[in-house]
């Protein structure tokens, strides 16, 4: 990949620090799980499968440095430090409950085995979740015509990924397999990952782009023909509503309003069978100040009531359809995820 989100090298953790994109490209190295899970929460690195995978290695870099006396206690503090870093993104707690297996089952071959096959179970995440985003991407490539128009928000890319791309990778493959795209990418306030990294990553890739405010969108749709909106998603309820980065219902009620294609796009470890509808999806609260300064600059009054949630859930009605690499997924979305599901 062209872009190296999340890298694993000589037993450290490297992560390409979002936060300073587009005007640098700085890498950090980490070797203490506490400094990777302070990374996930102040969004050095984000976007649920990246998240999901960088939890994967914290775990392993954290086995890896913990000593011989008072191992299981201090794993499992490891476990609870990255369960409480991000609380939407299904995609962390899917990877600490397969690092807790992996951990589980073979305690009793001793620590040093444990290590080893913890760091392998990372890396195994890490591969698949690439894996999972090119063949997600193929798919949903075979759903947009050539020449399409398409509106996404936030960064679903391989920033947000261990590579490649969710809703970008729809885009990349589409690329590919030798069909002109176009993008309309929002800004994506507050945090401006629209702006910042969508972009950034669609111009690296010399895909065209357009970028637009977020109260824009009804407009465009109102004055260009969109062929296709393509998300990605923090989590999927059983039921198929989906939570993703704020804002996202919005676009999809004026996208349902112009009869313009909603899909989503995201691995299978992105769906929460044990969340029945999106009301039983946990939306994180961040920091005011996101909303009341763009970086370091204020621009509203000091001690303004500020509302600042990070996601919002969007209806499976309003969905035409979710884009996996085990299969598009189509409605009625209660019985078809379950079957994607079980056969994954």
């Amino acid at each position: 990949m062209a872009i190296k989100t999340i890298e694993w090298k000589n037993d450290q953790v490297i992560l390409l620090d979002q936060r300073l994109l587009p005007e640098k490209e700085v890498y950090r190295v980490y070797r203490d799980y506490t400094d990777l899970a302070k990374a996930i929460r102040e969004m050095v690195v984000r976007g649920a499968p990246a998240i999901g995978v960088t939890a994967a290695m914290g775990v392993a870099l954290g086995a890896l440095w913990v000593k011989g006396k008072n191992f299981d206690r201090e794993v499992e503090r490891v476990f609870g430090i990255f369960a409480k870093t991000r609380p939407t993104a299904i995609n962390l707690f899917w990877a600490l409950e397969r690092m807790r297996r992996v951990y589980i089952e073979n305690r009793s071959k001793g620590i040093d085995a444990v290590k080893k096959l913890l760091k392998q179970e990372a890396l195994k995440v890490y591969e698949e979740d690439i894996a999972a985003n090119r063949q997600l991407g193929k798919l949903g490539a075979k759903l947009l015509k050539n020449g399409a128009r398409i509106l996404t928000t936030c960064n679903a890319g391989a920033l947000a990924t261990a590579g490649y791309g969710t809703a970008l990778g729809v885009i990349r493959a589409m690329k590919d397999m030798g069909k002109q795209v176009e993008v309309f990418v929002n800004e994506t306030r507050p945090c401006l990952q629209g702006a910042r990294l969508t972009t950034w990553e669609l111009k690296k890739d010399k895909v065209p782009v357009t970028l637009l405010t977020d109260n824009m969108i009804g407009y465009l749709m109102q004055r260009t023909k969109l062929d296709a909106v393509v998300v990605g998603a923090d989590r999927v309820a059983a039921n198929g509503d989906v939570a993703n980065k704020i804002g996202t219902y919005t676009i999809a009620v004026l996208a349902h309003r112009h009869q313009i294609p909603f899909y989503v796009a995201c691995p299978i470890s992105s769906v929460d069978m044990k969340c029945a509808t999106g009301s039983g999806i946990p939306i994180e609260e961040r920091d005011g100040k996101e909303i009341t300064h763009i970086f370091s600059h204020a621009i509203a009054p000091r001690g303004v009531g500020v509302l600042n949630p990070a996601f919002d859930v969007t209806p499976q009605e309003l969905v035409s359809a979710i884009i996996t690499e085990k299969g598009v997924i189509a409605p009625p979305y209660a019985r078809n995820i379950r079957a994607h599901v079980r056969n994954s």
